[in-house]
């Protein structure tokens, strides 16, 4: 009686088996398991200090005591935070569409450069993009000084005036703004030189047989095809200028008067400078909702186009 039931309880042993050899040989399975470590990295430096942020931001500015949302209800009494919005949105949204619009002009221009001079272009070309933002705004930082300004000295040559670029506001973001795209924009060229690299010829080929012009085989062949590239690039960049912190603190520190803090450089000089770490907090996690909708709404068009191709 034994010898008849022992090779059936081998059979749920050997299916479990063959079973979990199958689960293991699915391609998810090996995906999941090959990012896992990468998931753990996310989890231990990303959300967990975030919920620590989000638990900060509940206390008071002893750290002693729960207080809520006290600490958001008084940022929205405070002008300054509303300044600091205004100026975070207009800063990213008008550095990312400066770095798009170069991006894609310049990969054109590299696209059609003969192949054997097209690794020297792009070296060269990527040169503002590897070199630390830190370091790299040192020397724009001495390019805007007021005394010894590059700038100022070409502008007098040639018959104007000196531009107090770091002490007037205007100025100020402006300058800003130029060392963004000039740090970001390679990002953009590389990375579009690589769409345009997968474009086939054969729909250029047709549409020049059927007479389009270099316009609307940009706008109907070229941009299409490009799409989704176009709305990642564009979704990474707006999310790491939109945190920008370096940028800011090395050339201007917030200044004139708090007229070009972001909400990185604002969290900074609230809860390291000010000893207000709570309060910083708070500012800090303001980039989450904002970040968060408009990466919901380009990740959606771009599953929409995907689904729909």
């Amino acid at each position: 009686m034994t010898d008849r039931t022992a090779p059936s309880s081998r059979v749920p042993i050997a299916r479990r088996k063959n079973s979990l050899r199958l689960w293991w040989r699915r391609k998810s399975t090996i995906a999941f398991a090959m990012t896992l470590p990468l998931l753990l990295i996310v989890v231990a430096l990303v959300l967990y200090p975030s919920l620590y942020a989000f638990y900060l931001a509940t206390l008071n500015k002893s750290m002693e005591r729960f207080v809520g949302l006290g600490n958001f209800a008084f940022l929205f009494k405070r002008e300054t935070f509303w300044m600091v919005v205004r100026q975070s949105i207009v800063f990213a949204l008008s550095a990312v569409i400066f770095k798009a619009l170069i991006g894609l002009i310049v990969a054109h221009l590299v696209h059609n450069v003969p192949a054997k001079g097209q690794r020297k272009w792009r070296g060269m070309l990527l040169i503002p993009w590897v070199i630390p933002p830190a370091m790299s705004t040192l020397a724009w930082l001495w390019l805007f000084d007021p005394s010894y300004s590059a700038f100022n000295w070409l502008l007098e040559r040639a018959g104007g005036s000196a531009v107090p670029w770091l002490g007037d506001p205007y100025w100020a973001r402006f300058a800003v703004i130029l060392v963004n795209v000039w740090f970001g924009a390679p990002f953009f060229m590389i990375m579009y030189l690589a769409a345009l690299k997968s474009v086939p010829e054969q729909l250029y080929e047709a549409a020049s047989i059927d007479g389009a012009n270099a316009w609307q085989k940009l706008w109907f062949i070229t941009l299409p095809m490009m799409h989704n590239i176009i709305a990642i690039t564009v979704l990474f960049s707006l999310i790491v200028t939109f945190a920008n912190f370096d940028i800011v603190r090395v050339l201007t520190n917030g200044g004139p008067v708090d007229q070009t803090h972001v909400f990185a450089t604002w969290a900074f000089r609230i809860g390291i400078e000010s000893n207000d770490i709570p309060l910083g907090a708070c500012v800090s996690l303001f980039m989450f909702p904002i970040l968060a909708l408009a990466a919901i709404f380009i990740l959606r068009d771009v599953n929409q186009r995907t689904t729909e191709g």
